[in-house]
């Protein structure tokens, strides 16, 4: 008789269409999975991140994402295995000097103040945090930055067999997070070519170098990201 073939990988769906993230994520998980991220799955509905904390952003994506997977399957793109989760995650910078902002704002920094919706574009962020921290000593410039894992398993419920309220509870009780926090400062300036985000301005406590001098494979060992990601894949082993 023919041996049967391997089961298949499970897949995770990453709530994101944020490629650095994808590759960030894929690089400390490995091959344990199929990966498929928003960039597959363009019908996906967008998020308003309104919650108050990165826990409450994080989960809200994973489970509003599940919902629809579930009902919407992955639109013939990675047929899914029988194993299915969705991956989301909130994160940001916190710097002391200014009350912890910009924390869940992080990625609409700029813009958050006029009310203009979206994100704000890198360059703007970074050059507002500059101007807030303009008179503050390098010593003062202490931040941090915090990142929220949310993964929601993917149930065989159907949407059709219960209340929408019913059906996202479910998810949110199967939701478990981890959280990954990285301690550092602020710089005087931007330096760096590689990263995202506000990594040319932030180094990590132990280091003369910012996220965005470091290099991948070194940010990919001590992020909060990294950290985070770091939690779940021991969850996952277990």
């Amino acid at each position: 008789m023919p041996s049967e073939p391997p089961p298949k990988k499970p897949t995770l769906v990453i709530a994101t269409g944020n490629a650095h993230k994808v590759q960030e994520i894929r690089a400390i998980l490995g091959d344990r999975f199929l990966y498929l991220s928003l960039v597959d799955l363009p019908a996906a509905p967008k998020v308003i991140e309104d919650a108050p904390s990165f826990v409450g952003n994080a989960t809200k994506k994973a489970v509003t994402l599940a919902k629809w997977v579930a009902a919407n399957g992955t639109q013939g793109v990675n047929p899914p295995s029988a194993t299915l989760f969705v991956l989301a995650d909130d994160s940001g910078l916190e710097v002391d000097a200014i009350g912890g902002a910009p924390g869940v704002h992080s990625a609409r920094f700029a813009g958050h103040d006029s009310g203009k919706a979206g994100n704000s574009s890198d360059v703007a962020n970074n050059a507002k945090l500059m101007r807030l921290l303009n008179d503050v000593p390098q010593e003062k410039r202490t931040a941090r930055f915090r990142c929220v894992l949310a993964l929601t398993p993917i149930t065989s419920l159907s949407p059709e067999n219960a209340s929408p309220v019913c059906y996202t509870d479910e998810m949110e009780l199967q939701t478990q997070t981890f959280e990954g926090v990285c301690e550092g400062k602020i710089g005087l300036g931007p330096k760096g070519q590689g990263g995202f985000g506000y990594d040319p301005l932030f180094i990590p406590s132990g280091f003369d170098q910012t996220y965005a001098e470091l290099g991948e494979q070194t940010k990919n060992t001590l992020s909060h990201r990294a950290k985070a990601l770091a939690k779940l894949r021991q969850h996952l082993s277990r």
